[in-house]
């Protein structure tokens, strides 16, 4: 028997968005100014929500897991990936790698079904009014959103488990600036079959489940809209739904453009700007959307400024003018 040395990698290289050092510290900027905006605004966003009385229901609770969940996403890949901007050699040892691909495949996964849970939370609360605090009660809201983070979690760990499982005897270059999936089983030295049958079973499962719930309850929630007679409940009934909408059209229009195009038709410069979109700048629009096309948001946010305003008002001590000795004398005179 002919014995073959093969020699595993235990490192990746990383080909960034460009090779221009200069470009590169403008990114750097740039981004950074992005991913501040977006830990303020989520952050900003789940603060309000928990502050504010008028913002405890239902709709509120899962929109505070969403930007929960946009800040653990996006700190999944930018921190590396901003740091990688100021280096020359991007690597990424197999371990990091591997573990920045559960943690993306967990919240952007999570996130899917939680933008499907939102999506029927509105067709409850339009199509079902009267049942709406029962049927999206506290306990169920939880149990939701504990089901996407399960359905997060297990499709992120069968692809982890099955994708460290191959070997890797180079090239290890991964042309994008993260480790995912697709450019990842490019690499692989050994047979990739069961990762392609996984990835078909489980990436086409949770795709079909969650847009099928969305254009479901969208569908229910516009025939009932139709129906209304007033023209205010209409469109008071279509601002409920416009930033969700907004939110999940960028988010599933992004993905799709990702992994819905045949691999004839991939290209690696077009597929870097669109993860950059879909990983980087899709977390930041979220809480922005919400705040500007959500009158209940902007209504709590001007109560919350008007109260500090208040205290910091209260807290300034009055001054009292007393009248001189010479002032009295000359008024008793």
């Amino acid at each position: 028997m002919q014995t073959v040395n093969i020699t595993l990698v235990n490192s990746f290289l990383l080909t960034g968005l460009t090779d221009l050092p200069q470009v590169e510290i403008a990114l750097f900027v740039i981004f950074c100014a992005v991913y501040a905006t977006t830990l303020v605004g989520n952050l900003g966003m789940i603060l309000l929500i928990r502050s504010s009385p008028q913002l405890q229901t239902p709709m509120y609770f899962l929109l505070g897991n969403l930007s929960f969940l946009d800040i653990c996403y996006s700190s999944s890949v930018t921190p590396k990936f901003l740091s990688n901007l100021l280096k020359e050699k991007k690597v990424i040892y197999f371990a990091d790698c591997f573990t920045q691909l559960f943690f993306y495949g967990v919240f952007a996964t999570t996130e899917c079904y939680l933008l499907a849970v939102m999506a029927y939370d509105r067709y409850v609360a339009i199509c079902n009014p009267l049942l709406y605090l029962i049927t999206m009660s506290q306990r169920k809201c939880i149990e939701l959103v504990a089901l996407s983070y399960v359905a997060g979690t297990v499709n992120a760990l069968v692809h982890t488990v099955a994708a460290s499982r191959l070997s890797f005897c180079g090239p290890n270059i991964i042309n994008n600036f993260y480790c995912e999936i697709p450019p990842l089983l490019e690499l692989a030295c050994s047979d990739i079959s069961l990762n392609e049958i996984l990835l078909f079973i489980f990436v086409g499962f949770n795709i079909t489940i969650t847009i099928t719930i969305v254009l479901t309850s969208y569908t229910y929630i516009l025939v009932t809209i139709l129906k209304i007679k007033s023209t205010k409940s209409q469109r008071k009934a279509f601002s409920t739904c416009t930033s969700h909408l907004m939110v999940i059209t960028i988010f599933f229009g992004s993905a799709s453009f990702m992994y819905a195009r045949p691999s004839s038709r991939q290209n690696h410069h077009l597929d870097k700007m669109a993860s950059v979109f879909y990983v980087v700048v899709t977390p930041m629009l979220n809480p922005l959307i919400y705040s500007l096309r959500n009158q209940e948001v902007r209504s709590a946010f001007r109560k919350i400024l008007g109260r500090k305003a208040a205290s910091q008002s209260r807290m300034i001590p009055s001054i009292q003018v007393r009248p001189s000795p010479d002032h009295r004398r000359k008024h008793y005179t």
